[in-house]
């Protein structure tokens, strides 16, 4: 019977992982590589910009949900708690879906938070916490600076023949934050709570 000796030294080589491994970026961001989609690289160009903001606004509005979902206060507390994770989570699958959009144009998403910072138009909340008509307010200012740029973008992508990110942007983007205001603006209607008037 022939065996053959283990080398003991190879063995640890291999389950040791490879740590502190650098190297150039393998596509830097704001290049495109061009996919054979069948759109022009200008397509692709545009809307992988354009969708790099509405990224950056996207992430931050879906913070901004997790942010007021931890720290409401008041007799809604419940109901708004469970509806901004709802919404949050909403807001994840549209940036996750914008984001692989971006590199099915054979573009670069932005993805940390030092990027989404730097980029995004929707304004910073404060540390602490707010009053709840404050925070659906503040929500709704991002909704509303979202739904500007898709729909400004959703035309550029129409005329130029890109109909999967109009598509994206009509159907997902635009709907669901159109619903997600619908929701959050009936919270603050000034009605009675007890008494018609």
């Amino acid at each position: 019977m022939n065996s053959t000796p283990i080398d003991v030294d190879a063995v640890t080589r291999l389950a040791r992982p490879l740590i502190d491994q650098q190297a150039h970026e393998i596509q830097p961001f704001g290049s495109l590589v061009k996919l054979p989609n069948a759109l022009p690289e200008a397509a692709c160009k545009s809307a992988v910009d354009n969708l790099n903001q509405l990224l950056a606004d996207a992430i931050s509005l879906r913070d901004l949900y997790k942010k007021h979902h931890w720290q409401l206060v008041g007799a809604t507390f419940s109901q708004l708690h469970e509806l901004f994770d709802r919404h949050y989570e909403q807001q994840n699958k549209i940036v996750d879906e914008v984001a692989e959009r971006i590199q099915a144009l054979g573009g670069v998403s932005i993805a940390i938070a030092p990027d989404v910072a730097e980029m995004t138009f929707i304004p910073r909340a404060p540390k602490g916490r707010e009053e709840v008509p404050v925070q659906i307010s503040r929500l709704l200012h991002a909704h509303q600076i979202v739904l500007r740029e898709a729909r400004t973008m959703a035309r550029q992508a129409a005329e130029h023949g890109d109909d999967g990110t109009n598509d994206l942007l009509v159907s997902d983007v635009i709907r669901r934050n159109e619903e997600q205001v619908w929701f959050l603006a009936e919270h603050i209607v000034d009605t009675p709570l007890v008494r018609a008037e």
